[in-house]
């Protein structure tokens, strides 16, 4: 139970946040696995990189992950187009 009115209202808005949260990180893996699976399609990791992007931006998922994401991804490009 809470003891202040903000940890309260904290209690009401955390289930409906993470509600949310859980919706855009399953859309990012669901994107991640349909990059990977297409063979690096430019649209999809476009896709890709514009929801990391987005999600960085409203606090969903850390800038850092994101950026490291998009290294990755974008190493995997380069690797997939050189051979």
């Amino acid at each position: 139970m809470a003891n202040s009115k903000s940890a309260a209202k904290r209690a009401r808005q955390n289930p409906r946040r993470t509600l949310r949260n859980r919706s855009v990180v399953t859309q990012l893996r669901s994107l991640s696995k349909r990059q990977s699976a297409t063979g690096a399609k430019v649209e999809d990791r476009r896709d890709l990189v514009s929801a990391l992007d987005k999600a960085a931006k409203r606090g969903i998922i850390h800038k850092n992950v994101a950026n490291r994401r998009k290294a990755r991804l974008n190493k995997a490009a380069a690797k997939a187009s050189a051979s």
